[in-house]
């Protein structure tokens, strides 16, 4: 009987040994890779633009029949400050580079100068605007924040009309020109995200209209006469609306990758 028991113990040890065996280990599947989804860099935009701008005329000469006959220089000569609007249509080239093609409208400016000869002086007034057309490529340092700073060159043309110019003391007067001229300018700036497609942009832009005829030839006075370009300063603000692509505001768009199976092994 004893040894019964014993032969039964020896049996049933190892059979509740295996019952109560640890299961193998399970391999952990690595984690889930996410790949950033092809992004449409580049996109078409508009854009309108408000300034406020001051210009600097360079000397102004005009034709005399004498006596003596020649040429003879304008004493003095001031525009004043002045307004645009503009537009434009521009292309996102990738993070750092853009284009754009863009018009815009300076209003009447106020022009007083003088003139003078061995007994008298004249004052002269007039109003001059202009209608700008440029071609500009900007290079975008990066966003930060949401802002970008850039800076910005253009080359183009100018469309600029004088009003008559006139002595308000006399009867002398003069018809305005009207003339387009070679322009460029430079441009330094920042942008700010307002939403996924809208942008603000504020900047400063200095533009060079080069000179020509600012009056014609009349019988109460002299002429033609000629002003030597003009340098003006300008403090802008606008908006820009990108219809595609991604602007640097939007966070960027991730592929969804579902949760692999766990893999067990035996």
């Amino acid at each position: 009987m004893a040894l019964f028991a014993a032969l039964l113990a020896g049996v049933a040890g190892p059979v509740f040994a295996a019952d109560f065996v640890e299961p193998p280990p399970v391999e952990e599947a690595p984690p889930p890779v996410v790949e950033a989804q092809p992004v449409d860099v580049g996109g078409w935009y508009i854009r309108g633009d408000i300034d406020y701008h001051k210009s600097s005329l360079g000397s102004i000469d005009y034709i005399t029949y004498g006596p003596p006959p020649g040429s003879n220089d304008f004493d003095s000569a001031e525009l004043k400050g002045g307004f645009s609007l503009g537009g434009g249509v521009g292309y996102k080239v990738n993070d750092y580079f853009r284009t754009d093609l863009t018009a815009d409208y300076w209003f009447k400016s106020d022009f007083n100068g003088s003139t003078s000869d061995l007994t008298t002086t004249s004052v002269e007034v007039s109003k001059m605007s202009a209608f700008l057309l440029l071609a500009n490529a900007y290079v975008d340092l990066g966003t930060y924040h949401g802002i970008t700073p850039y800076i910005g060159a253009g080359i183009g043309g100018a469309r600029v009309k004088w009003d008559r110019v006139y002595d308000p003391n006399t009867t002398e007067t003069n018809p305005g020109s009207t003339n387009w001229r070679f322009a460029y300018a430079l441009m330094a700036g920042a942008s700010y995200c307002l939403t996924d497609k809208i942008i603000l942009d504020a900047g400063y832009r200095f533009s060079h209209i080069q000179g020509g005829r600012m009056f014609e030839f009349d019988t109460t006075s002299s002429g033609p006469g000629f002003d030597h370009g003009m340098n003006t300063h300008e403090v802008r603000g606008g908006l820009r609306y990108q219809f595609s692509g991604n602007n640097g505001c939007a966070a960027p768009v991730v592929a969804y990758q579902p949760e692999p199976e766990p893999i067990y092994t035996k």
